[in-house]
């Protein structure tokens, strides 16, 4: 499939979700409402319904978890190199570092699916099981310096609970009833429409009045720095081509929606992320194909 066919819907269904939010009348309840449904409905059914029942080749699978971490791992690193190298207000580089490596799940999920199917919606779930841990620990982290409650806030998310039931139930070989399979496809099928419609609902972009060489860098890391070291691992393992896709389509993201939320709640800069990730989100438009087109 040709790599703008593949990605074009995607972002046509973000940029329906900004129009529909400035000029849909629908509400900012109504967009609550349906980030809600989606987070803790709809994509946790997506999740449990194809890692449930996707055979597994779990050495082949465990490189490409290794290959995966290891590459956000070296972001982070990255991400916290700009304390010293950039001299910025209080609150900017404690909430604005998450965004060189937290990664948006919708549109991971939307096109792990249009390249692989199942077997890619599956192989990206249980990355984003395995990274979510991992990356909100370090970003509680460098906007508090502590992790008190961290652990019951990991055991609640919903995409985590559901990429592990998953997984149990695909190793114990269970099955569930036709009828609660349609339904879980069902909502499964619904989930990523709607999901890239609310990336679109929550894109700011008034926020980037200052520290603009910092955010640059940020945006540097996540799009282009990110995808090129988990690309050089993959290539260097030798690992199959849909995963080499799925690693390097995981790695080109942009970063996470909920960073804003986060930098909110706990006292953080939260304009400034909310302009990381609209501007994240649309330069991946540009940079997400490039680096699908090298592994094509």
């Amino acid at each position: 499939m040709n790599i703008a066919t593949l990605l074009i819907p995607d972002f046509t269904l973000i940029l329906l979700g900004f129009l529909l939010m400035r000029h849909g009348g629908f509400g900012e309840s109504f967009w609550a409402g349906l980030e809600k449904l989606v987070y803790y409905v709809l994509f946790p059914a997506l999740l449990f319904y194809t890692v449930s029942h996707t055979p597994f080749d779990f050495g082949a699978t465990g490189k490409l978890l290794q290959v995966a971490l290891v590459a956000i791992a070296c972001a982070m690193l990255l991400g916290w190199l700009a304390r010293p190298l950039f001299r910025v207000g209080p609150m900017i580089f404690e909430s604005g570092v998450q965004t060189a490596f937290r990664f948006n799940s919708y549109i991971a999920l939307a096109i792990a699916s249009r390249l692989g199917g199942d077997a890619g919606t599956s192989l990206m779930a249980l990355i984003i099981g395995c990274a979510v841990p991992l990356c909100n620990a370090a970003a509680v982290y460098a906007l508090a310096h502590r992790s008190s409650g961290l652990m019951k806030q990991m055991l609640k998310n919903p995409l985590i609970v559901a990429t592990a039931a998953g997984m149990l139930f695909n190793v114990a070989g269970l099955h569930y009833p036709e009828i609660i399979g349609a339904t879980l496809a069902r909502l499964a099928n619904a989930s990523l429409a709607l999901g890239l419609i609310a990336v679109g609902a929550g894109l700011q972009w008034s926020g980037l009045r200052e520290s603009k060489a910092i955010a640059a860098y940020f945006l540097v890391v996540k799009l282009l720095l990110l995808p090129a070291i988990g690309y050089a691992l993959g290539r260097w393992l030798g690992l199959p081509h849909v995963q080499m896709q799925i690693l390097v389509t995981f790695c080109a993201l942009p970063t996470a929606s909920s960073a804003y939320v986060l930098a909110t709640r706990m006292g953080g800069n939260g304009p400034f992320v909310a302009f990381l990730i609209s501007a994240s989100t649309l330069l991946s438009a540009l940079t997400l194909p490039l680096w699908l087109a090298s592994v094509a």
